[in-house]
């Protein structure tokens, strides 16, 4: 059984979530399958799951062990109201016991290695 810890989108939201997700993974963006790329397969020692459904968010990227999530921007982002947004999302998972990296898609595409090693980094500073 699931660690009920991580299922705790409400019953209304938890079927829209999952479908979101599922198609989220499906028509995932260049930035996060190669984002994907880096993570998937224990390559870092730990297993990522990606598009997974935390609180009545769905999150990128989250290796549950470490209670880490990394997260990909693209432009939209970068509004003033996307900001306010997300700043609300990530307080929240801050607040269940969550850290969180974010990357542009620029960097994911330019600097992979840097974006590994950032990612390295917070695996072990836990």
């Amino acid at each position: 059984m699931r660690n009920e810890k991580y299922i705790t989108a409400s019953p209304m939201n938890y079927d829209i979530l999952k479908e979101n997700a599922r198609n989220n993974r499906k028509w995932s963006t260049e930035a996060e399958s190669a984002m994907w790329s880096i993570l998937r397969r224990k390559q870092l020692g730990v297993v990522f799951h990606r598009q997974y459904i935390i609180d009545d968010y769905i999150v990128d990227f989250v290796c549950l062990s470490k209670q880490l999530i990394i997260e990909v921007d693209g432009k939209y982002h970068f509004t003033a109201e996307q900001e306010e947004a997300d700043k609300i999302r990530e307080m929240r998972l801050t607040q269940m016991g969550f850290r969180l990296l974010r990357f542009t898609n620029e960097e994911v595409f330019l600097q992979p290695d840097n974006v590994k090693i950032k990612i390295q980094k917070a695996l072990k500073n836990e």
